[in-house]
């Protein structure tokens, strides 16, 4: 049986997404995927693609600097009553697209806007997609040096992986739990060269010879 948030995030992809003819550049999962993918529809279909977007990235702005403001839309205990007030008084002072504001309304409606970030960075996932983009996320040791990451990218430009037309965003991520070598992440694919992986493989071959 459908928990209530899917039927809500159901309904809410239902009201915004009634245009069959947009093509959604990337499939999203989850319940902020979902969100994303019918304002991404809702916003394509009003051709506001790029004022959406720049809303949301406005609204994200926001939220990250003001820590009342981000413990307001996380709350349970607050009512969606005096949440829908609270995002609407928000968005009241700034100059925000329509839809912008309908989509926040069907939030505190629906209960998500402790979402908020979430659907913001995947509505932000669709328009990279959008304009062709790959990310790329490098995990290393330790932080990379700009030419070590342009090879990496230069390697993967020119394999199978990736299409000629696409552009590669790259970001370097440190985790020393690696210990050394690199993961390769973009899309739904992880190219893992890390030392760590070999060490764990290895043990696993010598307790499987046990």
């Amino acid at each position: 049986m459908a928990s209530i948030a899917n039927v809500r995030a159901f309904q809410a992809v239902r009201g915004y997404s009634t245009a069959s003819s947009v093509k959604i550049p990337l499939v999203l999962h989850g319940i902020e995927g979902r969100y994303a993918t019918a304002l991404y529809t809702s916003a394509a279909k009003k051709s506001a693609l790029d004022a959406v977007d720049a809303d949301l990235k406005q609204v994200k702005r926001v939220v990250e600097k003001d820590d009342k403001l981000r413990e307001f839309l996380e709350n349970p205990t607050i009512n969606r009553i005096e949440k829908k007030k609270g995002v609407q008084q928000m968005l009241s002072a700034g100059k925000y697209n329509e839809l912008t504001k309908n989509f926040f309304d069907t939030l505190a409606e629906n209960g998500r806007l402790y979402d908020t970030v979430k659907i913001i960075n995947s509505y932000g996932s669709l328009m990279s997609a959008g304009r062709g983009e790959v990310q790329v996320t490098i995990t290393s040791a330790k932080p990379l040096e700009n030419k070590d990451v342009e090879k990496v990218k230069g390697y993967l430009q020119k394999s199978s992986f990736v299409d000629a037309k696409q552009t590669l965003i790259v970001s370097n991520k440190v985790n020393p739990a690696i210990l050394g070598g690199l993961v390769v992440e973009f899309g739904d694919k992880t190219i893992d060269l890390s030392v760590s992986s070999k060490v764990n493989k290895l043990n696993h071959l010598l307790t499987e010879a046990i």
